[in-house]
């Protein structure tokens, strides 16, 4: 498989770095401090080029997480799916899965510095076009400073229709050398949507109270709306704690943490899983560009701080 190029992002106040790989989708590959290593390798990089199996940080779009069918409707429109054309992945229901720009290479950088990438893709041609017919330019501008890695992701739309917003973000976390039974999670009061056996919302909905203590061998894929501005999950261990801030723009997130696997997704969603096919997710709209951002930050815990 041919070398492709990676851009590494350097913490101006601290040894921190975050390397992201343009060509494979804007994927997020690492974030370490020297060899300490937060996010979660997987199958690594090239399972995510040949079989889009994530790892690190992905993108998922346009539409984070799984889809109820292959067809969904847009103003009246039906757009139909057809899977493994056009970038369509299907998870062993058959539901269309991460959207379609895993591992996709069409991202051009537009800007970069010591510390900061910006790529952007047109989501004008016809491939993409095929999947979710709405021209518009997508945007990820990456910041890494004072230990904070910032994503900021825009949408403009290009043409007359307004672009449906139904994206996610997949960080997988790690806390090194730690076990993950000792992790400790944290997580705000949010609104739970149960799902089905296929990972799909039902439309039921129920309080989910404000957690704090041991991930033990506790398993999560649980869905969220309601997740206001500002919001935070931590993930804490040993002499580490990952903070996810949900700054602006994602009003949903899905926490997952397969049991056996040392690592936790904490996922900001633009909308709710299969929100593409049911509503409820908002609209970038032509002169009306929008924006949302959020962040991955990881502190240094005093020896015998309590971790909650």
């Amino acid at each position: 498989m041919a070398e492709l190029d990676t851009v590494v992002l350097r913490d101006p106040e601290s040894t921190m770095t975050a390397t992201f790989v343009p060509a494979a989708g804007m994927i997020g590959t690492s974030f370490s401090d020297g060899q300490v290593e937060f996010l979660g390798q997987r199958r690594g990089l090239d399972a995510y080029l040949t079989n889009a199996k994530t790892m690190g940080i992905p993108l998922l779009y346009p539409w984070a997480n799984r889809l109820s069918a292959n067809t969904y409707d847009v103003d009246g429109g039906a757009v139909t799916l057809t899977p493994g054309t056009g970038g369509v992945r299907t998870d062993e229901h058959g539901s269309p899965m991460h959207g379609v720009l895993a591992a996709y290479p069409g991202w051009l950088v537009t800007e970069q510095s010591a510390n900061s990438v910006t790529a952007a893709v047109d989501f004008s041609r016809p491939g993409l076009l095929a999947s979710f017919p709405f021209p518009h330019v997508l945007t990820e501008r990456v910041t890494l400073t004072g230990r904070v890695l910032t994503i900021e992701t825009s949408v403009r739309p290009s043409a007359s229709a307004a672009v449906p917003l139904c994206f996610g973000y997949h960080p997988y976390l790690t806390i090194p050398v730690v076990p993950r039974e000792n992790w400790v999670l944290q997580t705000p009061a949010l609104r739970h949507l149960p799902t089905d056996d296929r990972g799909l919302p039902t439309g039921a909905t129920e309080n989910w109270a404000a957690r704090s203590g041991p991930l033990g061998d506790t398993a999560y894929d649980d869905g969220f709306d309601q997740v206001p501005d500002g919001a935070q999950f931590t993930l804490s261990g040993g002499s580490h704690r990952i903070t996810v801030t949900f700054e602006t723009g994602y009003p949903a997130a899905q926490l997952f943490a397969p049991p056996g696997d040392a690592l936790v997704a904490i996922e900001p969603m633009a909308a709710p899983t299969d929100a593409l096919r049911h509503g409820g997710y908002r609209l970038a709209s032509p002169g009306r560009p929008v924006t949302m951002r959020f962040s991955i930050g990881v502190s240094e815990v005093p020896a015998g701080a309590a971790h909650f």
